[in-house]
C-alpha cells in the first residue's frame, strides 16, 4: 500500500484510501494541531469509517469516522515512539479521556476556524516581494522542511512521506522560497473532503512555521493566505487550525486575519515528547525532596494526581484524585495502620508474629545484662545485636563472639533504644524484598560497602572516594561511615587504614548491606525462589502492613532456604528501579488510576449515575 493513503483504523480498505504508518505532531507557530466543527452544530458523522491519515510527523485521527471511542482509543495507544498523534473532531472525547486518562489527555490548546465560503481571495494575491509561494515538489524541498521542523523543536518526517503526500489532493504541502531560491518557510493542509467525503466540506491547517533566521517577516501571513486561497479555490468551506492557549503572538494573527473561536477539543497520547502538556507544573517543595519521596511524587504527577509538599524535609505528600485525598510519607501512607507500623517498628514483635505464621526466624533473646545473655551467646557462637526500634543500621553490631564484645555490642545498642535484642547470627545473602498489597514487586540482593584497590590510594582514600559515587548516586542518602566499626572490619582484613590495597583487591569496608552506609543493591526479581516470594506474601498479611521491605537471609535468592530478619514499613521504592514499586504503590493508593486491564466501550461499560 502507499505510505501517502489512508485507511480504516481496523484494516479494512475506505474508499480510494489505504492504511498508512504512523508519525509525529509538530507544534511550532502557534501548535496548529487540530480542527473543530462549527459550535453547537455536533459533529456529523462521516461516510469513509474509521479513518486515519499519515501526515509523516504523525498521525491524524479523524473522530468522526469512528463508531466505537475505544476504537480511537487503540488507535492512539498504537502510536509510533517519537512521534505525535491526534484524534480531531471526536464526539464526546472527554468521556474517552475520563475513561483512560492515564493514558490520554485533552490538548490545552484553543481551535480556530477561518471561513472560506464567499471568500474573494485568489491564489499569489498580495505576495511578499522577493517570496514564491509554491508546492512541495521534491526530496530537496522536504529536507529544507524538515530543517526548519527540527530548528523549531518540532518533529520531523520520512522525506519519502513528505514528498509522496504533497503529491496526492489530500494534502496541500506549500513551501515558502526566498529570492535565493532557499526554503524559509512551511505549512500543510489537508484537504477532508479528498480524505473522507466531509459532509461539513472543510479543511484543516497544520505545521505552518518558519525559518526565523531567513525568513522575511510576514512570512507565516503569506503562507497562510495561500493556503486559504487554494482551498477557496477547491469550493472548501472553512479551513480549521488549533494553538496553545499561550501563544499570544499567533492567536492575534489569526484573529487579525478572520478566524474565530470554535469549541472543540483534540485528543492525544501521553508520551514523553508532549509532557509539558499534560504534567502540572511542579509543586513547591518539590526540589528538596529525597529519592524516596521524589519517585511518588513523579509517579502520582504522571497519572494527573494532584501532589503537594507538605514536609519536604520529611519527604511527606498529599495526593489528591477526585474527592481521595491521601497523605504519604515516602513508601508510607495513611493505608499503613498505626498498629501494623508498631508490628514492623519493634523487632521482637515481629520476630514473635512471624514465628507465629509458621515462618522462620533467628533464635533471639531480648537483652538481659546479666549471664543468661553470655550463655546464649556460648549456644550461638556469634550473635548480632540490635536495637529493638531503630532504622538504618544504627547501633547494630555483627559477628559478636565474646563476652566483652557482647557487652560493648549491648551498650551500643542501648545508645539507640533501651531495648536491645540478640540473636543469632545467620549466614548468606542479604535479600531485600518489596512486597505491595500483598505482592511481591521488587527482590534485590543487598551487599556490604567495598572497595576495590588500584595500587595508589590508601583505603581510607578509596572509601572516601567510593563514599563520594554512593553519595552522588543516591541524592546524598548513601555514605560509607568511617567509623569503629569500618576500622574494625579493616583490620580483621588485616589491613590499617593508611595501607594501599594492591590493584583489583576487593575490600568489604562494612558488615551490613545497609544502603545508607554505603551498600550496594543488585535486582534478583526475576530470580526468586517462588517459595521466599510466597513466604514473604505471608509475612506481610500476618503483620497486616500493606507495604513492607522484608529482609532476608538466603543461601541464594533462587534456592527455598530462607530465614526472616526484620520488616521495614517505609521501605526506599527508589532503591528498585527499574521495577515498578512507585507504579504500584500509587496503584494502592488510587486504584482508579492504574491501567486498566482491559480497553473500555460503551457496550461494555456499567451504567452509572451521579
Amino acid at each position: 500500500m502507499s505510505t501517502t493513503e489512508t485507511a480504516r483504523a481496523d484494516g479494512k480498505p475506505a474508499r480510494r484510501r489505504e492504511r498508512v504508518g504512523p508519525g509525529g505532531d509538530p507544534v511550532a507557530q502557534g501548535d496548529p494541531t487540530g480542527t473543530s466543527p462549527q459550535p453547537g452544530s455536533g459533529v456529523p458523522r462521516a461516510s469513509g469509517g474509521d479513518v486515519v491519515l499519515d501526515c509523516g510527523w504523525g498521525r491524524l485521527v479523524f473522530g468522526q469516522t469512528f463508531h466505537d471511542p475505544a476504537a480511537v482509543a487503540d488507535v492512539l495507544r498504537s502510536e509510533t515512539a517519537g512521534s505525535r498523534d491526534i484524534c480531531i473532531y471526536l464526539r464526546d472525547p472527554h468521556v474517552l479521556v475520563s475513561r483512560l486518562h492515564d493514558e490520554l489527555f485533552i490538548d490545552p490548546s484553543l481551535t480556530y476556524r477561518l471561513p472560506l465560503r464567499g471568500r474573494r481571495v485568489e491564489p499569489g494575491d498580495g505576495p511578499l516581494p522577493g517570496l514564491r509561494i509554491r508546492p512541495l515538489a521534491s526530496v530537496a524541498d522536504a529536507e529544507a522542511v524538515n530543517r526548519i521542523y527540527a530548528s523549531n523543536g518540532m518533529v520531523t518526517s520520512p522525506v519519502d512521506v513528505l514528498v509522496a503526500n504533497s503529491a496526492t489532493p489530500r494534502f496541500l504541502h506549500l513551501v515558502a522560497e526566498s529570492s535565493t531560491g532557499e526554503v524559509v518557510g512551511t505549512i500543510t493542509g489537508v484537504d477532508h473532503v479528498e480524505v473522507f467525503d466531509d459532509p461539513e466540506n472543510g479543511a484543516s491547517l497544520w505545521c505552518l512555521t518558519v525559518d526565523f533566521n531567513h525568513a522575511p517577516p510576514g512570512t507565516g501571513q503569506a503562507l497562510l493566505s495561500e493556503l486559504a486561497a487554494r482551498l477557496t479555490e477547491r469550493g472548501r468551506s472553512f479551513v480549521d487550525l488549533s494553538v496553545l492557549a499561550e501563544n499570544d503572538g499567533a492567536i492575534r494573527l489569526y484573529e487579525r486575519l478572520g478566524f474565530y473561536r470554535t469549541a472543540t477539543l483534540c485528543v492525544k497520547r501521553k508520551n514523553p515528547i508532549n509532557e509539558r502538556l499534560f504534567l502540572p507544573a511542579l509543586p513547591d517543595g518539590y526540589d528538596q525532596l529525597n529519592p524516596y519521596a521524589r519517585i511518588v511524587a513523579d509517579e502520582a504527577m504522571r497519572r494527573g494526581i494532584r501532589v503537594e509538599v507538605t514536609d519536604p524535609e520529611w519527604g511527606e505528600l498529599r495526593l489528591t484524585s477526585g474527592g481521595r485525598t491521601v497523605l504519604t510519607r515516602e513508601s508510607l501512607s495513611e493505608l499503613t495502620s498505626a498498629v501494623a507500623m508498631s508490628r514492623c517498628d519493634d523487632k521482637r514483635v515481629t520476630r514473635r508474629i512471624l514465628a507465629e505464621a509458621g515462618l522462620r526466624v533467628p533464635r533471639g533473646r531480648a537483652a538481659a545484662g546479666d549471664d543468661t545473655d553470655t550463655a546464649f551467646l556460648a549456644e550461638a557462637g556469634a550473635v548480632v545485636v540490635k536495637p529493638v526500634r531503630g532504622e538504618q543500621g544504627n547501633g547494630i553490631t555483627v559477628g559478636v563472639r565474646t563476652t566483652e564484645a557482647l557487652h560493648a555490642a549491648v551498650g551500643l545498642a542501648r545508645r539507640y533504644c533501651p531495648d536491645v535484642l540478640i540473636e543469632e547470627l545467620c549466614t548468606g545473602e542479604d535479600l531485600r524484598v518489596v512486597v505491595i498489597g500483598h505482592e511481591v514487586v521488587a527482590a534485590a540482593v543487598r551487599r556490604p560497602a567495598s572497595i576495590v584497590g588500584d595500587g595508589r590510594h590508601d583505603i581510607t582514600e578509596l572509601i572516601e572516594r567510593q563514599s563520594r559515587r554512593r553519595a552522588a548516586a543516591t541524592g546524598g542518602e548513601s555514605r560509607i561511615p568511617v567509623d569503629d566499626m569500618t576500622r574494625e572490619v579493616i583490620a580483621e582484613a588485616g589491613y590499617g587504614p593508611h595501607d594501599v590495597l594492591p590493584e583489583g583487591t576487593v575490600l568489604a569496608v562494612r558488615r551490613t548491606a545497609n544502603l545508607h552506609t554505603g551498600g550496594t543493591i543488585h535486582d534478583v526479581t526475576a530470580d526468586l525462589h517462588p517459595e521466599i516470594a510466597q513466604a514473604c506474601v505471608t509475612a506481610s498479611r500476618a503483620l497486616d502492613v500493606p507495604v513492607t521491605g522484608l529482609d532476608l537471609l538466603v543461601e541464594s535468592p533462587d534456592r527455598p532456604e530462607h530465614v526472616f530478619i526484620e520488616a521495614n514499613e517505609r521501605p526506599g521504592l527508589a532503591n528498585h528501579e527499574p521495577q515498578p514499586t512507585a507504579e504500584r504503590f500509587v496503584d494502592l493508593l488510587f486504584p482508579g488510576t492504574r491501567a486498566p486491564q482491559r480497553l473500555w466501550s460503551p457496550a461494555g461499560a456499567a451504567s452509572s449515575t451521579s
